[in-house]
């Protein structure tokens, strides 16, 4: 009987060893339920302490955005298809604000506006850093006034209406009088700089087109060498409003990085028109009071923060590390002296100029270029009218 007695010290050294590493925290996550869903937009019951900006996810997999924060629900835009959410699916929150990684790897790459890959080649590898879409533009104290060029090879506006680094220049027109080609160009032609050792890193925004009209731009740029410092993210026309409208934030979260990191970068938007439809349809959906041309009150602020956030950034480095709002991945990484430039594009519609988006943009840039749809088909190619273009 005595050798079958069990020692207590044993038994407590056992339980002891295997209780050790067990992690007895708990973790909590506020989740809520889809009371309505339609056409890209879902309103969520539960989700009490959620945050403007703030992404959810869904069970399967598929995120939104908080967009709309009202008195028992939240109303938000899915960043994937409608088809995969019902009712009652349950919906958590992750904690942080729309965002998207980037790094020096993304340079040659074509990503959507959440950093996926689009063109077959694997996920974006190497250190990447949390961008917010959202983001407040540099104050005045940490810019400096542009004075220095941009080159953008095509003669007709080096000379009449140069572009300088940090400047914002609307490039405006009907469609089919060559917008798109003066902006692909001005990036091919950006190549010198590159091949000289002082690069102008190139975003690339392609919003609400068709996927075979990126790739074409994609196989242009490739041929000329110009991916090696260019960054191309898409919202295809097949793509979730929702996509479309935050891609050009996407865009500048990824030229504010290399800004704020020292480097010269360009952002074309191509175009703005079609992020203010895909704002439109969104507003509309999630019941916001509409305007002129059904547009919501605050379009003119969608497109003022957006362009205000290109910038040259002071060149003293103590007083560009104080910049506001930076991300908290690129503290202690901050080096003054880099720019953004942006070339946003507006299409116009019979040659109106002063229709509601396009007078929004053209008062909130530093220029514009407009192309004359007659001067095209008199073959005048870039066909830029010199009498209402203008840089400032």
């Amino acid at each position: 009987m005595s050798n079958n007695k069990i020692k207590v010290s044993e038994v407590s050294d056992i339980l002891r060893a295997q209780l050790e590493g067990i992690d007895s925290g708990i973790q909590l996550d506020e989740v809520g339920t889809v009371l309505q869903i339609s056409d890209g937009v879902a309103r969520i019951y539960g989700l009490r302490n959620a945050e403007a900006n703030e992404l959810l996810e869904f069970e399967n997999g598929i995120q939104a955005i908080v967009m709309n924060l009202e008195a028992d629900n939240v109303g938000a835009v899915l960043l994937g298809p409608t088809s995969q959410i019902k009712e009652n699916d349950i919906v958590r929150r992750t904690g942080r604000v729309a965002s998207i990684f980037v790094g020096e790897e993304m340079l040659g790459r074509v990503i959507t506006p959440l950093g996926n890959p689009l063109d077959g080649r694997g996920e974006v590898s190497g250190d990447k850093f949390e961008m917010p879409f959202e983001r407040k533009a540099p104050g005045v104290i940490y810019r400096q006034p542009v004075n220095e060029p941009l080159q953008t090879g095509l003669k007709s506006i080096d000379s009449m209406i140069p572009i300088g680094r940090g400047q914002r220049e609307l490039i405006i027109g009907d469609r089919q009088t060559g917008k798109t080609t003066i902006a692909v160009d001005t990036i091919i032609n950006q190549k010198e700089n590159y091949d000289a050792g002082k690069p102008v890193l190139c975003i690339y925004v392609a919003i609400g087109q068709k996927g075979s009209t990126v790739a074409s731009i994609v196989e242009t740029l490739r041929n000329h060498g110009a991916m090696d410092y260019t960054v191309v993210v898409a919202a295809n026309a097949s793509d979730p409003a929702a996509l479309q409208y935050y891609a050009p934030f996407a865009g500048t979260a990824i030229g504010e990085y290399f800004r704020d990191t020292g480097r010269d970068a360009l952002i074309i938007f191509d175009d703005l028109s079609k992020q203010a439809v895909a704002y439109r349809e969104v507003s509309l959906i999630l019941r916001r009071p509409s305007g002129r041309e059904a547009y919501p009150g605050d379009v003119f602020y969608l497109h003022s923060r957006l362009l205000e956030r290109a910038a040259r950034i002071i060149n003293q480095q103590e007083v560009a590390e104080q910049m506001n709002d930076i991300p908290e991945s690129l503290k202690g990484k901050i080096k003054g002296g880099g720019s953004l430039t942006a070339l946003p594009i507006i299409e116009t519609q019979a040659g109106d100029v002063s229709a509601y988006i396009p007078t929004n943009v053209i008062s909130i840039t530093d220029g514009q270029i407009f192309l004359d749809t007659e001067l095209f088909n008199q073959g005048n190619r870039p066909a830029i009218d010199v009498g209402i273009s203008v840089s400032r």
